[in-house]
């Protein structure tokens, strides 16, 4: 895994900007603190940082290769869990290779294939390749978006990165956001609309798109959706057909030339995860697999069980790693670090996230880099096979909305009373309704099956990525590459067309999944309920957020007020969060981890120095 920039501008000489060049790379020195590497032309300059993962002499970047006379430069982000296919394919076709990493494979593909590429190779990616002789730039991102990809088009200049952080450090592009962004953030987030950076002239790829850059025109193409097909297999097909393409998933991304491990909370989809991997192990010989679960210092004094959070992680994480006989590692987190990770989960995400559902997870990371450089984590599963709760809650499920953000209202009802005219709501209901209209439909489905085919859409489109973003961004603020098996192509397009009755077989969410691990994974996790990443409850914690929240109420010219008026701040600090009676996202964001936001709001403002225009 890496950070990749680039900047083209095919009307000028940029070639002496290379100092612009290394400061914008170097923004991006934690996704790859191993090395860096430039390339320099009249009309281009490449900037890429390495996390070496594979091949560690021979997939240096920016990697140069040529076809004849044609010369092409690739920098790149990822990793392809199909590459010994692709490249014995090339071989056929008469390519030679100099190294046995993806970025040679990745390469080589796209002079064989150009923009068709994408349709050989299976991985996560965000990649450019500049082609001298066409003077023309092509760059894509994976199909479910796992590694990210922004970039700004201004005055002839085409710049890319990994980050936003990084097109923040060119001289052309300025922390602005307008009424758009406030509205981003206000009404979706930590959600953001595909494609939206949220700052002013910066845009992201959306995911399973590409970009191609040619005589000063961008033009964006998808190449790959998901479609609406009939399911002609039985229920035990079915099953079986699940259970071979997660195996095969998740034993493609066991590959590594660095140690590996993976997250291990004692729920479905990561006991999944860890059995196969260990089973994997065991047979070629790799030792014991490490895994890692997280939990919070007195948790247990203070967990209470709720509809979203049934039971809490640890004795279940014990347990697995006994049956799978993994070498595992509680990593138990202090609730004043954090709060203060608050800070760094910003300047990691670029952007307000999760709360200390993000920073829990940036320290998580930081712990488990110091013994492994690559992990494996569930994420995804919930948003295929169906483990949310408004999957089966007839009020989510017939919701108008977002069903994990039904708070628009109480949203626009704490702006600051000089935005209370943006049209907050109509926004929210308008992004929904675009992604509604593009779902694909069966002919003569049921008007129950169309609905949850709605849902299964959305939670892939929308829930999803603002998760897949996070564990990126905190992650890679932590040099360690984390694998999301679940995220795999061939598993989600196959998943959107499993009946609803195969999905929630028996009545239970993600019942065709648990069915399908039968023989895998001991019948108490099996029938364990879904219970989400895990949350601190202690009070040690509400205290925190609140200290910290009445030090930028007591400053009157803290940035936040731009936004949200004081007295509204003021009563949700002053109740703990409590006043805001609405999840204000998903499962987790509630009570203190609201507070926190707004803490992540101030400090966004304040750090990236973020102007607000209307």
């Amino acid at each position: 895994m890496c950070g990749i920039v680039g900047w083209i501008n095919t009307n000028s000489n940029i070639s002496d900007n290379i100092g612009v060049m290394e400061k914008m790379t170097d923004k991006l020195i934690r996704r790859g603190p191993d090395s860096s590497d430039y390339y320099q032309s009249e009309n281009v300059l490449f900037g890429h940082r390495r996390l070496i993962i594979v091949d560690p002499e021979g997939g240096a970047q920016p990697m140069i290769r040529y076809k004849g006379e044609k010369k092409y430069v690739i920098v790149y982000n990822g990793e392809l869990y199909n590459t010994d296919e692709v490249r014995e394919e090339l071989k056929l076709n008469g390519y030679k290779f100099e190294s046995y990493s993806d970025t040679e494979v990745l390469i080589n593909s796209y002079i064989e294939w150009g923009s068709a590429c994408v349709h050989h190779i299976n991985g996560i990616y965000a990649f450019g390749v500049w082609d001298e002789t066409n003077k023309s730039l092509f760059l894509a991102r994976d199909p479910l978006g796992v590694k990210p990809l922004f970039y700004s088009f201004k005055n002839n200049n085409l710049l890319f990165a990994s980050q936003i952080k990084a097109l923040l450090a060119h001289p052309l592009v300025e922390p602005i956001i307008d009424q758009v962004g406030v509205m981003e953030i206000l009404g979706l987030g930590p959600a953001r609309t595909l494609g939206n950076g949220i700052f002013k002239d910066i845009n992201e790829i959306p995911p399973a798109h590409h970009l191609l850059y040619k005589d000063g025109v961008c033009k964006i193409t998808e190449y790959w959706k998901l479609e609406a097909v009939h399911n002609e297999e039985t229920f035990e097909q079915t099953r079986d057909t699940t259970k071979n393409l997660l195996i095969d998933a998740i034993e493609r991304q066991l590959v590594s030339d660095v140690p590996l491990c993976t997250f291990l909370s004692g729920g479905l989809d990561s006991s999944a995860i860890s059995a196969i991997s260990a089973n994997y192990y065991n047979k070629n010989g790799r030792g014991k697999l490490d895994t890692f679960s997280i939990d919070y210092k007195d948790n247990d004094k203070y967990f209470k069980s709720n509809l979203f959070q049934p039971s809490s992680d640890q004795v279940y994480a014990e347990k697995m790693s006994e049956y799978i006989g993994s070498n595992h590692h509680t990593i138990i987190l202090d609730n004043f670090k954090l709060t203060e990770a608050l800070t760094d989960a910003v300047r990691a995400n670029d952007l307000p996230g999760m709360a200390d559902i993000d920073s829990s997870l940036l320290l998580f990371c930081k712990e488990i880099k110091k013994t492994s450089t690559v992990a494996l984590s569930g994420e995804c599963a919930d948003e295929i096979f169906g483990g949310y709760p408004w999957f089966t809650r007839s009020e989510d499920i017939n919701a108008t909305t977002f069903p994990w953000s039904k708070s628009t209202k109480e949203r626009k009802n704490i702006l600051n009373k000089n935005l209370y005219n943006l049209p907050l709501e109509e926004y929210v209901a308008q992004r929904y309704s675009d992604t509604i209209k593009q779902v694909p439909k069966l002919k003569g489905e049921s008007k129950e099956e169309s609905r949850m085919r709605e849902l299964f859409y959305l939670n892939i489109k929308w829930f999803m990525m603002t998760l897949l973003n996070r564990k990126d961004r905190m992650s890679m603020w932590n040099s360690l590459e984390v694998r999301v098996p679940f995220a795999d192509y061939r598993l989600v397009e196959y998943c959107f067309n499993i009946p609803n009755e195969y999905k929630f077989y028996k009545g239970r969410e993600k019942g065709l999944l648990r069915e399908a691990l039968k023989g895998i994974l001991p019948e108490e996790i099996i029938e364990r309920k879904k219970s989400p990443y895990p949350k601190t409850h202690h009070v040690d914690y509400t205290n925190a957020v609140q200290n910290l929240a009445t030090k930028i109420l007591d400053n009157k010219k803290a940035p936040i007020f731009e936004l949200i008026e004081r007295n509204n701040i003021k009563e949700i600090v002053d109740t703990g969060g409590k006043s805001f009676k609405v999840p204000w996202y998903g499962q987790l964001m509630t009570g203190p981890q609201l507070i926190a936001y707004f803490i992540q709001i101030n400090t966004w403002l304040e750090e990236y120095n973020v102007t607000i225009k209307n």
